[in-house]
């Protein structure tokens, strides 16, 4: 991945023509409203330290949105808020990971959950779960992954980076055999909740399974949905103790959020939501333009992913092939480099989310970068031998 930003680098600089399909944030604005209520907290001189866990108007909107988006119901000392999503998420593992326990991982995954398990002298358990079951964790591998040593079990839904969604039955059925197991935690990174496309309903561990909620962290914030990426905004929910034990950690990490993204959030949550449908029609309709596409090219394999806006195509048709210059295609990472010098396309090779012999493309793009993508990208695997 390191060798990919650098190549990237230098093309950029000889003024190569590339199409950035990495990245994992909106190509929306955030909506004006949000960043009214911004310029207001400014001038109003709302530039101050907040409490640590947040400002209480933030987090008794955030208890409102659990409330009525996931009918779940939080007092004040179960919310918490960090910079970011990110910072939920290690704050948690931080607070109740020792040396040798063990956090269950389904991959593909985002890395940060096994990076931020290994800081904390924990050792990630990886499941592969792969296309053949929609890259999605079944109940069998999940009992056979549990041992006396597990805290956690992850999941994200939709996921990053397959977009694989979990049904409420999916999720009832890994909470049966999670219920057996008093030790063992839930953490439900919902950050992708408002981008969903198959019709289905959105299910979020503790909603589906309420007789485990005291045992669930419900991990979101307004990076994605509000188009925030930059805000820092992140928030979660949970039982008491575990929050007391968040709240501690991130007075001597960082103090509360920045004072202005937290009113800017309250506006995101409280504020209009009809953009949201719109954003959402958008990238479905973006979703089905690259599937088509990909799945047009030569020796490429694209799932229908669920929600998110990310794709997770096959390339292990090409995986031996030569390139025009005499090089082999020998993995995924080989493949998303030829892709950058070939193409001018920018993706990242699956192997760095746990999945190798995949590639991870973001199409929070316009459509006709993505279609100039799909297009050279189809050209570039026709040409290899």
């Amino acid at each position: 991945m390191l060798a990919l930003v650098a190549k990237t680098a230098e093309l950029k600089a000889q003024g190569a023509d590339l199409i950035g399909l990495a990245a994992g944030e909106p190509d929306f604005d955030t909506p004006e409203h949000i960043q009214e209520a911004a310029i207001k907290a400014i001038r109003d001189g709302e530039t101050r330290y907040t409490a640590v866990e947040g400002t209480a108007r933030l987090r008794q909107a955030v208890l409102s949105k659990f409330k009525r988006e996931n009918g779940l119901d939080y007092a004040s000392g179960e919310i918490i808020v960090s910079t970011g999503a990110k910072q939920v998420i290690y704050g948690a593992l931080l607070a109740t990971v020792d040396a040798g326990d063990e956090v269950i991982i389904p991959i593909p995954a985002y890395p940060t959950y096994g990076e931020v398990t290994r800081m904390c002298g924990g050792l990630p358990v990886f499941v592969s779960c792969p296309d053949t079951q929609q890259f999605k964790l079944t109940p069998e591998q999940l009992d056979r992954s549990i041992t006396p040593r597990t805290r956690w079990v992850v999941l994200c839904s939709p996921s990053n980076p397959s977009g694989a969604a979990y049904s409420h039955e999916e999720l009832r059925a890994l909470g049966e055999v999670i219920g057996r197991h008093p030790d063992v935690r839930v953490m439900s990174d919902d950050i992708y909740e408002h981008l969903l496309f198959n019709g289905e309903p959105f299910a979020t561990f503790a909603s589906s399974c309420p007789d485990l909620a005291d045992r669930t962290l419900t991990v979101n914030g307004v990076s994605k949905a509000y188009c925030m990426t930059g805000w820092r905004i992140g928030y979660g929910g949970g039982p008491a103790g575990l929050m007391k034990a968040m709240i501690t950690l991130q007075s001597q990490a960082t103090s509360g959020p920045c004072s202005i993204s937290q009113a800017a959030s309250v506006a995101a949550l409280e504020g209009p939501q009809d953009f949201l449908a719109q954003h959402k029609a958008t990238y479905k309709a973006r979703r089905d333009l690259v599937v088509e596409g990909l799945n047009a090219s030569k020796h490429i394999q694209c799932n229908t992913p669920d929600g998110a806006f990310y794709v997770l195509p096959s390339c292990q048709g090409v995986i031996g092939a030569m390139t025009e210059t005499g090089s082999c295609i020998e993995s995924d990472s080989d493949f998303a480099a030829y892709l950058l010098e070939k193409a001018g396309v920018v993706v990242v090779p699956g192997s760095v989310f746990g999945s190798p012999g995949f590639f991870r493309i973001s199409y929070a793009a316009n459509t006709q970068l993505l279609q100039l993508a799909c297009d050279r990208i189809a050209d570039a695997t026709e040409a290899l031998r």
